[in-house]
Order: C-alpha cells, then structure tokens, then sequence
C-alpha cells in the first residue's frame, strides 16, 4: 500500500509545493485535487493543483518533472461535484468537466480519478435511478477506452439544510453499490472507499469490505467522532453535522487495526489518503501542516515505508 494525502487541505499550494511537501514528510502519494478554477461553493472544493483544462504537453512534461524530482506519485486525480443535481446547467458542467478529468488522467498515465455518482436530493433513490444510468453509462465507456478507473466516495454529501433530505450522492450503502455495479457492470466501476461515512451511519464499516473487495479501488483515510451525548439530544434525524465531527486518523472511533487487518486481508495493495477535515487543525497553513505530520505519523503504523 502506498500512503498519501489529498490535496484540498493545501488550496494556496502549487502542484510542486505540494509535492515538496508531500516528499519532506514521507508520504508516498499525493491525491490531487482538479476542480475547474473558479471559486468554492464548500469546504474543501473548489481546489485545482492541476488545470486541467489547459493540459498542454508542456504541463504533462512538468507535471511529470515533479513526480520524478520529489519520488512522489500521484494517487488519482479528484474532482466530486453533483452530475445528477437538479439544476441542469450544474450537472452539465459536472460531466462535461469530469469528460477532461479523465482525459487528463489518460494523458499522464494515470489509472484513477475520484468522484461522486451525485444525486437529485429532493427524490428517492429510485427515482434518480433511470438519470443515473442516463448520465454514468456513457462516463464509464469513456473511462473504459481510456483504461481510467472510476472510484466513487462513499460519502452521503447529506450534512446541512440545503443537502436534506436525501443527500447529493447516491453511493451511500452496499445496497445501492450492488445496484450500481450490477447495472453498470464494468471493470473501470468502483468505489473510493471511505469508513467514516460508515460510522455517522450506524454502519459496519469492516464487512462491506470484504464483499465489495474487487471494487477497492482507492481508500481515503479519514475518521470521524460520534457525540453521543448531543445524538441523544437531537437524534439520528437531525443534521448530521450537529452530532459528528470528522477527525484525523486516529482521533475518532475507527478502529484503525480492524480497518487496516480488513484491508490487508482483502489483498488491496492500493493508495490510502489521509483526508484532512478536521477544524481543529484549520486555523493556519502552520496547522494543517501538523494534521498531515500526525496522520503520516499514526498511519506509518499500519502502513510501514
């Protein structure tokens, strides 16, 4: 397995800084961030350490310059909007930009981008489905004749008032993922899997491992803390946000042991990126610098150089 981070918790960095960064430290692997330029719309999007759009053979050239001078890879290329939001010209410019983010990946050689399936929060599962199949068959043939993999986050994206009450990604359970990947059979299909967004679920967080193995495509490693005592105050129904805090690795209740035995024993020998959302460590560059130390640190453990 190799260790890295991604790159939305640097957003003023460049692409070689990042890396630098990502080298001083030890990481191994970098998951870059590839969001169109432009402003942010939430935490931790919005970042673009790569424009691709603008993937000229001199970028390629550099891009790969980099890799080689810091020894550092990169991870997959990551971009997680709404394809399938309700207002048509979002989820158009979502697919039309995920088109160039596997395109990119093509041309650097890379195997993976990292994204959301999206969804219409305001219908049911079913009733997003035939749009889902509309819009996702035709990016996974593409990624198919690209030989890019697409691995989907697990996360609901079902956090605040203006995501209630169905969340913005229909990747949320092993139920849903057997339907996608049953429906869209393909070898380039698969998930970026995440155990925190098990967690502030109620759910097992170990076993869909081990059924979903073939799909372990890339894994983010990031934790979460369930306040039991606010849940108790506003119940499973409320926001999410008002009873869980994501945490580092480490900090929060998974059972990073248990993860890691699963993990091994599944046979994946892929990238695992620390994803740093923890407001703790937000306050300056200085702290998030910290957070990406600590997390390398704590996972070294589970994943030795």
């Amino acid at each position: 397995m190799q260790l890295g981070f991604v790159s939305a918790i640097l957003p003023e960095q460049t692409f070689d800084r990042t890396f630098q960064i990502a080298s001083e430290i030890g990481f191994d692997c970098v998951e870059v961030c590839c969001w169109p330029v432009g402003k942010a719309e939430r935490r931790y999007a919005g970042v673009s350490h790569i424009n691709v759009a603008q993937m000229t053979e001199h970028l390629v050239t550099e891009i790969r310059k980099t890799i080689e001078t810091t020894g550092v890879l990169i991870s997959a290329l990551g971009y997680y909007p709404n394809p399938l939001s309700p207002n048509s010209e979002e989820a158009s410019a979502a697919v039309a930009h995920l088109h160039v983010v596997i395109e990119a990946a093509y041309r650097l050689g890379l195997a993976h981008v990292n994204t959301f399936v999206g969804r219409d929060w305001t219908l049911s599962i079913d009733d997003n489905w035939p749009r889902f199949l509309t819009t996702w068959k035709p990016l996974i043939d593409l990624a198919e004749d690209r030989g890019v993999r697409i691995g989907i986050e697990n996360c609901p994206m079902l956090f605040s008032a203006d995501e209630w009450p169905g969340g913005k990604n229909l990747a949320t359970s092993p139920e849903v993922w057997t339907r996608m990947f049953t429906d869209i059979h393909s070898d380039c299909f698969g998930l970026n899997y995440d155990p925190s967004h098990m967690i502030w679920q109620h759910m097992d967080y170990l076993a869909p491992m081990r059924k979903f193995s073939d799909k372990l495509f890339h894994i983010h490693a990031k934790d979460v803390r369930i306040d039991r005592h606010r849940l108790d105050q506003v119940g499973i129904l409320a926001h999410p946000s008002k009873y869980h805090t994501p945490k580092l690795p480490g900090l929060g209740d998974v059972d990073w042991g248990q993860f890691f035995s699963t993990l091994t024993d599944c046979g994946y020998r892929g990238p695992v990126c620390v994803e740093v959302e923890d407001r703790a460590y937000e306050g300056s560059l200085v702290e998030r610098l910290k957070s990406l130390r600590q997390s390398h640190t704590f996972l070294r453990n589970f994943i030795p150089d």
